[in-house]
């Protein structure tokens, strides 16, 4: 791992756009942010001219299923390197895999195989826990998870798979209104895991209470859940309104229009925004059939439907992409979004004293990206990963 410097470039650090800096990073961590470069002074190491492109902390995705032809739920080492490389090439340095409604024991095959994977090197996107999507969800609005596996709570699935893979699992999915979710909501939170609302009947008054009891997120904001009524605010409604909760948000303007988009970023706080995937397995490949946990899923013009009810169904989308939309569709800012793609998310899941941001000792996940927000570079933890097309 040889030393990297980067001159010329608009850094993106917590205290503001650095324009024509340097950043350094060795050993896998960044060592030095200055605002120019000496060009003289002997470097043992690359420099590369970022011709005054973007510098962006790695994004973080804590909501994506899949790539490339891998799915978490494939539970193999194949497919983990699938995933990780794929969503690695278009700037994920930290990935949540994230399950779908299924069997326990398909969800422990899952857990095992994530587990393992994380005790040797990594090629691309550091896998950094698992997401529970489901199993304790609302068939109600089931979207595109299997109805056959949903069921209430089981606490002691999660008190079983937290002691045998202690740190693991990061996030839980449920629906708040269901029978012992309050209780489930609150343990997870002294946890230390993230409880978040989805595929929910939840009103808003359910919302809040459990709010109250620790629910700290919600997945897909606007998609499997209670729409806004002026006078049934729903759980929209209370995702719109109470600063407590993260708001996830696809932005691939398919599963959200922009103008939804837009309202979002109005009216929650620059810390309590995240931009999400949700990618499955077809993301980077072209149209055709394929599975989400058991389900067909027809991908056409890049969006993934159900092949029966026709409901979306995860996505192909990238970080990246997801990046470049609310920039160029939605009317944010590059510093703006980056915080979205890697500081919030760093932040929800306790890892920003080690990513999310660019700053002096932290990991060296880096992105450069053109002043056309097209992505050139990317290194994790210092490590350069091979750059899909974009």
């Amino acid at each position: 791992m040889k030393p990297t410097r980067l001159i010329n470039a608009a850094i993106v650090t917590e205290e503001g756009v650095l324009a024509g800096g340097t950043i350094t990073f060795t050993e896998g961590r960044i060592v030095s942010i200055e605002p120019a470069s000496n060009s003289a002074a002997p470097f043992e190491g690359e420099t590369i001219d970022a011709a005054g492109g973007w510098v962006l902390p790695g994004f973080v995705d804590v909501h994506v299923h899949g790539g490339y032809g891998g799915d978490f739920m494939d539970a193999s080492a194949e497919s983990l390197d699938k995933i990780t490389r794929f969503h690695g090439g278009n700037g994920t340095t930290s990935i949540v895999a994230t399950t779908v409604t299924a069997s326990r024991e398909d969800i422990s095959r899952v857990l095992a195989s994530v587990h393992a994977y994380r005790q040797q090197p990594m090629p691309g996107a550091q896998v950094v826990g698992v997401h529970l999507e489901g199993p304790f969800v609302n068939p109600k609005w089931k979207g595109a998870q299997n109805p056959a596996y949903m069921l209430p709570p089981q606490k002691e699935w999660l008190v079983e798979w937290t002691k045998q893979y202690p740190g693991l699992i990061r996030q839980v999915t449920l629906a708040p209104e269901i029978e012992g979710a309050l209780d489930l909501i609150e343990w997870l939170s002294v946890s230390g895991i993230v409880a978040a609302a989805g595929h929910t009947d939840a009103t808003y008054d359910q919302i809040e209470a459990a709010i109250e009891r620790g629910l700290s997120q919600a997945v897909h904001t606007y998609n499997a859940m209670t729409p806004l009524h002026h006078r049934n605010p729903g759980t929209v409604g209370a995702v719109l309104t109470d600063p407590r909760i993260h708001a996830e948000v696809i932005a691939d303007g398919h599963h959200v229009h922009p103008a939804a988009i837009r309202l979002v970023t109005l009216v929650k706080n620059d810390h309590n925004l995240l931009l999400i995937t949700d990618a499955m397995a077809a993301a980077g490949l072209g149209d055709g059939l394929y599975d989400l946990g058991g389900l067909a899923v027809n991908v056409k013009a890049g969006v993934a439907t159900l092949a029966e009810g026709n409901s979306l169904a995860g996505s192909t989308l990238t970080m990246i992409e997801a990046l470049r939309f609310v920039v160029e569709k939605v009317g944010l800012t590059v510093p703006e979004a980056s915080v979205m793609a890697s500081g919030n998310p760093a932040r929800q899941l306790g890892l920003f004293e080690q990513t999310g941001s660019l700053a002096v000792g932290k990991q060296a996940d880096v992105l450069l990206v053109s002043s056309g927000l097209k992505l050139e570079r990317v290194w994790a933890k210092g490590n350069p990963v091979e750059v899909f097309a974009n």
